[in-house]
């Protein structure tokens, strides 16, 4: 006790308090001051040790010296009447009140003021990195028979027109995947370019491809005018241009037209009579043709919030032409996504899944999009179900082997399955033939992050980011956070989810996403519990179907029984979240749990390795149970 009264006495731990708070305010000053004229790491590594090893020293010389109104005077040479020790010992702690508070208006400032700026700028360098080194790997030996088709653009008054100008792009780069002879880029990496104003050899060098097809649309009333230009990217040179005058009715001519004349340009065989066409719309009804248009730009951008539009559209257009196999087959998908980004009833949309897929196949028996539609839906269902979407799917793959939907969605249900290696060599064949697809981009980061390799998981989730998919922004939280920064990984976080979290209803429960943020990053105890309650919360409201992440949630706040028990009787659609975390590394400690060999055969999975042979992880034992490592 007299030890620390001298302490005292003497201000050692006054001195101690003012050197800590002055060296915390230097180095945030330092690590906010420092990147910006560019310094070397070395510059802030020798700050933190100069002032990591001046602490001794000053409290030393707090010990040896006091000071006087004639100076500083050793403590032992100075009289204890004479000692201004207590009229020193009100300075620095009012020098210390102050330090903190200037430390605690700094740390506001660059909480809310500078570090928003200095993410917002991460991001957009990121961003230009991410997309120079996608452009960098997607380049290979160029062939001279191989072209891009960019998005139209809409020369119409009326604006709200883009989605025919984009259609017709889409139509002609369609007809154009049919030529053997042709490689064609793929239609979201062509898209990616749409409105950025890029050199156009700089596109076809970006995209791999010696020739680019780009292009205008007028339409006034039925009127409709559709130019067209070739250019070779070697040089920017223009090989071909061409106008094409027609009505509504003719929009399918002129397609044709302009798919053949570029085939005939770039001299490629297409193995097509003259009577046969490349340009096959499935319908001659312009009005049905124009709102499959406008339903498949809604399709496209996965606009949750006008799904149930696109439908309508869809609907009207089958009506329009009872025969639109086309029109079912979309249909047919957008009522499997409509749960996922609605409160649309599982049952019920499942139903229409396969009534409208099944009268797509009827009416044309080789579109693939509509048995990738019933594998999805028939995978949401145990045991029997998995088998049937198994063969489902093998039956669009060889309808069409590289379409990009029927790949990316096997691969992810693959991945479901447990078989996460042939799962992720599905989403790098969809990604080989479209390397920009933000989705698939994402699940190949997702799938990196779950086997723990975070810059591999952090070159796709930017990329993916990049495109605006706002939705990576959730697993990029999971990166930020293991490497220690929890306050912008929750806001990330809540970025991300943010439509998952209106999904669940969060925004009319207060406190809700901050509470499970908290919970999954950087929260103790409690705080995990409070994201548990307010989970349970929402469950307690019985609802019909919710997000399949959010059993992924429970799991990762430590509750993997509840986990299963939620995936099991609420996720009624898109469970991929949750599964294929459950069959990877990061989901060991649940296969550990006692629940786990009665939730295989709750779902079902048994039957599915009994007929295809077990997963990446899992072997059969002598009771014919399935034991996962």
């Amino acid at each position: 006790m007299a030890f620390l009264a001298e302490l005292k006495r003497r201000n050692v731990i006054r001195m101690a308090g003012l050197y800590l708070v002055g060296a915390w305010l230097i180095t945030q000053v330092a690590a906010t001051l420092l990147p910006v004229f560019e310094a070397p790491g070395w510059v802030m590594k020798t700050i933190v040790g100069i002032l990591a090893v001046g602490f001794i020293p000053a409290m030393v010389f707090a010990w040896v010296f006091e000071l006087t109104p004639e100076g500083l005077k050793r403590d032992a040479e100075v009289p204890t009447e004479q000692s201004i020790a207590p009229q020193t010992a009100r300075k620095m702690e009012r020098m210390i009140i102050v330090l903190f508070a200037i430390a605690l208006a700094f740390f506001g400032f660059d909480k809310f003021v500078l570090a928003p700026k200095r993410e917002a700028a991460a991001v957009i360098a990121a961003s230009a990195k991410v997309k120079a080194q996608t452009l960098a790997e997607i380049k290979t030996s160029v062939s001279e028979k191989s072209i891009a088709v960019l998005p139209f653009v809409n020369m119409s008054a009326d604006k709200d027109n883009e989605y025919f100008s984009d259609g017709i792009s889409e139509e002609i780069l369609n007809a154009l995947t049919k030529i053997d002879d042709l490689k064609v880029a793929g239609r979201t990496s062509s898209f990616f370019f749409k409105g950025k104003n890029e050199n156009l050899t700089k596109i076809g060098e970006t995209l791999g491809v010696a020739h680019v097809l780009e292009g205008s649309v007028r339409k006034q009333g039925d009127k409709l005018r559709i130019t067209a230009q070739l250019i070779r990217v070697s040089d920017g040179f223009h090989l071909w241009s061409d106008t094409f005058d027609g009505t509504d009715v003719d929009v399918f001519a002129l397609q044709e037209k302009v798919a053949r004349k570029v085939a005939d340009e770039l001299k490629v065989a297409m193995n097509l009579g003259a009577e046969q066409r490349l340009v096959n719309a499935g319908t001659k009804n312009p009005e049905a043709y124009a709102l499959y248009l406008k339903a498949t730009e809604i399709f496209n951008q996965r606009d949750g919030t006008r799904m149930r539009e696109a439908v309508s559209m869809l609907e009207q257009a089958t009506t329009l032409d009872p025969n639109y196999a086309r029109a079912y087959s979309r249909l047919a998908t957008l009522s499997w996504l409509l749960p996922v980004f609605t409160n649309s009833d599982p049952a019920r949309s499942q139903e229409q899944v396969r009534t409208y897929a099944q009268r797509a196949i009827a009416l044309d028996p080789q579109l693939a999009e509509p048995w990738a539609a019933m594998a999805m839906s028939s995978g949401t269902r145990a045991g029997a179900g998995m088998i049937q979407a198994r063969e489902e799917f093998e039956k669009a793959l060889q309808l069409d082997p590289d379409d990009v939907t029927t790949n990316f969605w096997y691969g992810l249900t693959l991945a479901r399955w447990g078989y996460q290696r042939a799962g992720v060599e599905r989403m790098e064949h969809a990604l080989a033939v479209d390397p920009m697809v933000p989705n698939v981009m994402r699940w190949r980061g997702v799938m990196y992050l779950r086997y723990g390799d975070l810059d591999g998981a952090e070159q796709y989730l930017k990329r993916a980011q990049a495109t605006g998919l706002s939705l990576a922004g959730r697993e990029l939280a999971e990166i930020v956070a293991r490497r220690g920064d929890i306050v912008s990984a929750r806001r990330m976080w809540k970025e991300g989810s943010q439509v998952l979290l209106t999904q669940l209803d969060g925004d009319s429960r207060p406190g809700f996403s901050d509470a499970v943020a908290t919970g999954l990053f950087g929260g103790n105890a409690d705080d995990r519990e409070r994201a548990v309650a307010a989970i349970e919360d929402f469950l307690a409201t019985e609802p019909k179907n919710i997000a399949g992440v959010t059993p992924m949630w429970l799991a990762q706040l430590g509750h993997g029984a509840r986990a299963m028990e939620v995936e099991r009787f609420y996720v009624k659609t898109d469970n991929s979240d949750f599964l294929a975390y459950l069959f990877s590394p990061a989901g060991k400690s649940l296969r550990q749990l006692p629940e786990f060999p009665g939730y295989l055969k709750a779902k079902g999975f048994p039957m599915l390795w009994d007929k295809v042979g077990p997963p990446d992880i899992c072997r059969k034992i002598d009771k014919g149970d399935y034991v996962c490592e």
